[in-house]
């Protein structure tokens, strides 16, 4: 067993001195660092926080690979790099392109499943972004991929989709989504045209979850409420992109004046160029310009983030001036209630799986820790 002391802990009820963490590839017990079992091999961690590890809900690539690469080490890559920022946990997220190539990539997510615990960042399953989206609020997506709602060709995949976005205005959607979530995938509202009401009918029928809060969906109108109104007035989880470029920090500040904390849920969007410079990148077939960390379309779209989970978490913690403990849960606790891991990952918890980051005070990573094994260690 090896236990880590000398730490900030940071718990679900805030930040603990004292003490110490004690592991192997679950978390065996939080004990007084005074008081560790002998034969312990022990790790200082220098005063540092230490708080689970950080799970990206929605991610497409980074490191110069995306999920909808038809390349066996794409995967493998990402969740090896990905460990760098914290991320011991994610959900490749998919681009709407034709039923084979997603099919193909639904395949290789499986198979990223299977890889053996502590071997970079684990691979939750598939988060599923298109097709069923409105092909009007687009966003990067390829119109042309777009379709109706249609379980028959996905239910062949349902071990592997975790999360499904929906445009709840589309023929079928409502059927849809609670046939979904009847077959335990989380259903998300995005890239969608919807009105208020037909927002809110997509959450009565089963959907729990809203696709990067604001962007690619009706807005705010003080006669017109839109998604955004609806995800603001309803008990519902919220991805929010904090990088200051899809939504603003004085945004982020009248968010956690409306919602409570359990509800939002920090996700980085990031695409290919994460972890790279600027340049010329592809998503989903389509061409994207990064210049100055921005991913824009030719058109000047958003299109995806080049963010980071721990650089969300350093945002969203000076934006909002919430505690330490509560924003942090919006990358560990949060996102694994929605994918109801709540009772294996998000917290430091016996019985919890060993998944730790310990990181300073401006939210460097110093170490990251997968199932009980050192996958990255900061200079």
């Amino acid at each position: 067993m090896k236990a880590i002391k000398n730490i900030r802990l940071i718990t679900t009820e805030g930040v603990r001195e004292g003490l110490a963490v004690v592991y192997d590839q679950t978390i065996r017990d939080v004990l007084p660092e005074k008081v560790l079992p002998p034969g312990c091999t022990v790790v200082d961690g220098g005063g540092a926080y230490l708080s689970a590890g950080f799970i990206d809900l929605h991610l497409h690539g980074c490191a110069g690979y995306d999920t909808m690469d038809e390349d066996e080490r794409a995967l493998k890559i990402i969740a090896d790099r990905l460990v760098a920022t914290g991320v011991t946990a994610f959900l490749p997220a998919t681009m709407t392109m034709d039923r084979a190539r997603l099919e193909r990539a639904l395949d290789r997510i499986a198979t990223a499943m299977t890889r053996t615990p502590g071997q970079g960042a684990q691979v939750l399953g598939c988060y599923l972004e298109g097709p069923f989206l409105n092909p009007e609020n687009k966003g990067a997506h390829d119109e042309r991929f777009m379709t109706r709602p249609d379980l028959a060709w996905l239910r062949p995949h349902l071990g592997v989709i975790r999360v499904v976005t929906v445009a709840p205005e589309l023929d079928g959607a409502l059927d849809f989504i609670k046939q979904m979530v009847a077959a335990g995938v989380v259903v998300a509202i995005g890239h969608t045209k919807a009105t208020y009401e037909e927002a809110v009918k997509g959450l009565a029928a089963g959907a729990s979850l809203v696709t990067h809060l604001f962007n690619a969906m009706t807005p705010l109108h003080h006669r017109r409420p839109g998604v955004v109104g609806a995800a603001l007035s309803h008990a519902v989880a919220c991805e929010v992109i904090a990088d200051n470029i899809h939504s603003v920090p004085e945004v982020h500040k009248l968010l956690v004046k409306i919602k409570p904390p359990s509800e939002l849920v920090l996700v980085t969007d990031a695409m290919r160029a994460c972890l790279l410079g600027d340049g010329t990148y592809d998503l989903g077939g389509m061409a994207v310009q990064v210049r100055q960390g921005q991913a824009r379309l030719e058109s000047g779209a958003l299109a995806g983030s080049t963010l980071v989970i721990n650089v969300a978490l350093r945002n969203f913690y000076r934006n909002t001036g919430l505690p330490l403990a509560e924003v942090v849960k919006m990358a560990t606790l949060n996102p694994a209630r929605i994918l109801r891991l709540a009772g294996r990952k998000g917290r430091i918890a016996p019985g919890n799986d060993a998944d730790l980051v310990l990181w300073d005070e401006d939210f460097n990573v110093l170490k990251t820790i997968v199932a009980g094994e050192t996958v990255y260690t900061g200079h």
